[in-house]
């Protein structure tokens, strides 16, 4: 499949849910609308808890262009801040190098509820993966004014970054 905001090739996609979040909200209740309900059945099937820290793995052909999907616990919704977004974006960047993955399309942990503010979503972000070859692209899912807000904060930080080079 292509990303297309890229128009690079992308094999799979990142959801997330909490555990104490049903119906399934956001990207995860897309994918689990596009392939009939799959999702809440394994919910109901207790396969899938939405734990923090858990990981499974779907396939999404022929229903979605992506090869797979990687749906990520959240955990509880009301214990989630700044401190559970960085540990559940960690644990994301290392299944996906785990996995090969360079290029993926994210829905960052919390953002689809805006439990955690778009630039320091970004901030965190940045500092877990910034440079990192084996991160290559993400394309996040965001609304299109969280996109100009990080977009504008990625373009801050590589100035700062290369004020930091130079200044060496």
């Amino acid at each position: 499949m292509r990303d297309y905001a890229s128009g690079r090739k992308c094999g799979q996609t990142s959801r997330l849910f909490a555990d104490d979040e049903r119906p399934q909200h956001g990207a995860a209740g897309l994918v689990d609308w596009r392939l009939a309900g799959t999702v809440s059945r394994l919910i109901g099937e207790h396969f899938v808890t939405g734990r923090l820290g858990e990981v499974v793995m779907l396939p999404l052909r022929p229903k979605l262009p992506f090869d797979k999907a990687l749906l990520f616990g959240l955990g509880n919704r009301d214990a989630f801040s700044d401190s559970a977004f960085r540990e559940i974006t960690s644990h994301m960047l290392k299944v996906m190098a785990g996995l090969c993955a360079r290029t993926a399309v994210v829905e960052l942990p919390g953002r689809h509820r805006s439990a955690i503010d778009a630039e320091r979503a970004t901030d965190i972000l940045l500092e877990l993966a910034g440079g990192r070859p084996e991160h290559d692209i993400w394309t996040l899912i965001e609304p299109t004014h969280d996109q100009k807000l990080i977009t504008a904060r990625m373009s801050e930080q590589r100035r700062r970054d290369r004020l930091v080079v130079l200044g060496s």
